[in-house]
């Protein structure tokens, strides 16, 4: 069905102007009669969010420890959640690690199942974050990558900071939880996973080898030292996610790479583990890309508060979420409004409300009261 939006206020090469787009064949047109009117008066009429990191699909797997849910369930209702906050790409942060449980390899292996044959709503992409330590998963993830079911490869190394938690007995009983073992069972794998530690840096030159044969980006997170960013710009990650202090991120920059931070870091006014805050390096210029990380919703809203602070305005914050993660992740046909570039669209109020979703060019979510918009 072919669109055309009208009264509304248009992000267009950088800029708020009033204007209508309309969309056919999937994809932003620059002219033709439409289907169908939708009226935008009073709306902002936005690229749809591209949210390269968001982990929020695993409360829709396991809401809580030891419940769970089939993957194909699970991601029904994660396309359901996407759609409401606006996020029309999304790259479902989905871990790969030596723990059992939601982490696992038969989690990871359900998930990749499921999204064989995916939800409608937002595209569904895979940003695998992949624990160094998880030797074991290595052969699962390089023929994930060669069948091209990996979109995204991300650098995680989470162990040795799991470890030093386990002398606490509520980080214990969370983490065992999560994976559904005993707290005794769930020591005995930390150890066992880590104590192949010196395999690690072979293994990461293989999975960086295989995603650059298959042509997919890299990133590297949680990098605490500027040796950590150099290590893994040597194996071609040239994006640098959740940097945990200000002088990575500014090296990450001068070496023209982006730099992701969470969306809920600004929204929240700072990082809920007390690392550097997202909003202040923005304005900078040393943080390029926001991403949802745990919660989908502070995507929509983040450009919002980053407005609200008085230095960037709506147009460059909304960059941060769109047309940034998009040059980043090498998305050349959406990110932006434009003739011939997917009709990815979000529709939002001035206060910040979602009205409406386009997702290739039909519509795909709208807000309650907002069907007295379209007209034939």
């Amino acid at each position: 069905m072919s669109w055309n939006i009208t009264a509304g206020t248009v992000l267009r090469d950088g800029a708020l102007a009033p204007g209508s787009v309309m969309l056919a064949n999937g994809c932003i047109a620059d002219s033709g009669t439409a289907e169908r009117r939708f009226d935008a008066s009073g709306l902002m009429v936005m690229p749809g969010l591209i949210d390269i990191h968001g982990d929020a699909h695993e409360r829709a797997m396991q809401p809580r420890p030891n419940v769970d849910f089939k993957a194909d369930f699970a991601l029904r209702d994660a396309a359901a959640q996407l759609l409401a906050a606006g996020i029309t790409t999304a790259y479902l942060g989905v871990t790969l690690s030596w723990e059992p449980g939601l982490r696992s390899l038969t989690a990871f292996e359900a998930t990749m199942a499921a999204l064989r044959r995916p939800p409608p709503g937002p595209e569904m992409r895979v940003h695998l974050r992949f624990e160094a330590d998880n030797l074991a998963a290595e052969p699962a993830a390089l023929a994930a990558i060669a069948a091209g079911e990996i979109h995204l490869l991300g650098f995680n190394d989470h162990t040795p900071s799991i470890r030093k938690k386990l002398g606490n007995a509520k980080e214990l009983g969370k983490y065992a939880g999560r994976a559904g073992v005993g707290e005794t069972e769930f020591l005995a794998l930390a150890d066992a996973a880590y104590s192949r530690r010196d395999e690690v840096p072979a293994s990461r030159i293989r999975m960086a080898e295989a995603a650059l044969s298959a042509g997919i980006p890299m990133l590297s997170h949680d990098d605490a030292k500027l040796e950590d960013r150099a290590l893994f710009r040597s194996l071609g990650a040239g994006i640098c996610e959740f940097p945990i202090t200000e002088p990575v991120a500014e090296n990450a920059r001068e070496a023209g790479e982006a730099v992701v931070m969470g969306s809920p870091n600004v929204v929240r006014g700072g990082s809920h583990l007390g690392w550097a805050s997202a909003a202040p390096l923005a304005e900078r210029g040393l943080v390029t890309v926001l991403a949802s990380d745990y919660h989908w919703p502070a995507l929509l809203a983040a450009p919002f508060s980053m407005a609200a602070r008085g230095v960037l305005d709506l147009a460059k914050s909304w960059a941060l979420v769109s047309t940034n993660p998009a040059d980043a992740l090498g998305l050349k046909d959406r990110g932006r409004i434009a003739n011939g570039l997917r009709g990815d669209l979000a529709l939002v109020t001035p206060e910040g409300g979602l009205a409406a979703v386009f997702v290739a060019g039909e519509l795909a979510w709208m807000a309650p009261g907002s069907a007295g918009r379209i007209a034939a």
